[in-house]
């Protein structure tokens, strides 16, 4: 980052200088009163700091990606200065560009970044002695996600309770519309989110994964029972439980799996013990985050 962001140029040297470091035509910081275009910084901000954020807003607006295009007219920002942020907050790890359409979503850097904002701010700190206890009672691996995008990334994970050798998966991304935790999570958030997330084909991973028009009708089994499940739909012999996780203000904020062989989890129909097990669990955790009840109705 240049100097220049942060200050108005002397001279005329120093404004094309200043200009040419930027590569946005010179748009003032709005310090020094400057004529200041729509959507720049406000005064005693850093425009290029202020302009990435606001490029990683509106990638978190929806699980949506977005091209470069798209987000310079969100924005009324130029593409050749989208571009550049963008390359930037890639090479951090901010945001990825997905190799077949060349768009952008939310990068796993911003997840290391916010671990200890998770711990402290509830979500992965609230499940982590309620994650431990389903773990127990379940014989089972137990996931705690959030909405990442298109995806769901596992915030904290308890390995299954025996000697198998296991990896951990904190960071992992699963696919929003074929996990439990994301259809969890999609049943009870704003319908704009599903809407985003159909907008364009959803990847078929195995012969059992849903299409749109199959998804938007189990979420609304989801939202009637209050747990999702999925059985074979992203990896072949494996399935998952999982309910939702709300806040003080009723939000949907995460959601709560135990996951497992599909024949010893899932042979058929979830057994009563294991919803029970997996509700007891979101209940917990939500209560601790201050909802008032679960499911909020």
């Amino acid at each position: 980052m240049s100097e220049t962001d942060s200050t108005m140029p002397n001279s005329q040297s120093e404004a094309s200088a200043g200009a040419a470091s930027r590569g946005d035509g010179g748009e003032g910081v709005g310090e020094g009163g400057g004529e200041v275009p729509r959507g720049t910084a406000r005064r005693g901000t850093i425009q290029s700091v202020d302009r990435a954020a606001r490029i990683l807003k509106a990638l978190a607006s929806g699980p949506r990606r977005l091209g470069v295009s798209e987000i310079a007219e969100r924005l009324g920002l130029p593409r050749p200065t989208i571009h550049g942020l963008l390359q930037t907050l890639q090479a951090h790890g901010f945001v990825e560009q997905d190799r077949d359409s060349d768009k952008y979503q939310l990068g796993a850097g911003l997840l290391h970044l916010g671990n200890s904002y998770l711990d402290l701010n509830e979500l992965r700190g609230r499940s982590i002695v309620h994650a431990e206890r389903l773990a127990q009672r379940t014989r089972a691996a137990v996931r705690v996600g959030v909405l990442h995008g298109p995806a769901v990334m596992v915030v904290h994970h308890v390995f299954r309770p025996d000697d198998a050798f296991q990896v951990l998966e904190v960071g992992a991304q699963l696919p929003a519309h074929a996990s439990a935790l994301g259809k969890a999570i999609l049943a009870f958030g704003p319908p704009e989110t599903v809407d985003d997330l159909t907008a364009e084909p959803l990847t078929k991973l195995t012969r059992r994964t849903l299409t749109a028009a199959a998804l938007r009708k189990e979420l609304t089994e989801i939202r009637e029972r209050g747990v999702a499940r999925e059985r074979d739909e992203a990896v072949l012999g494996e399935a998952s439980l999982a309910a939702p996780i709300f806040d003080h203000a009723g939000h949907a904020v995460g959601a709560i799996a135990v996951v497992g062989d599909t024949e010893d989890l899932l042979p058929r129909a979830p057994a009563r013990e294991l919803v029970s097990a997996v509700t007891d669990a979101a209940r917990g955790v939500s209560r601790e985050l201050g909802a008032p009840r679960w499911p909020p109705r």
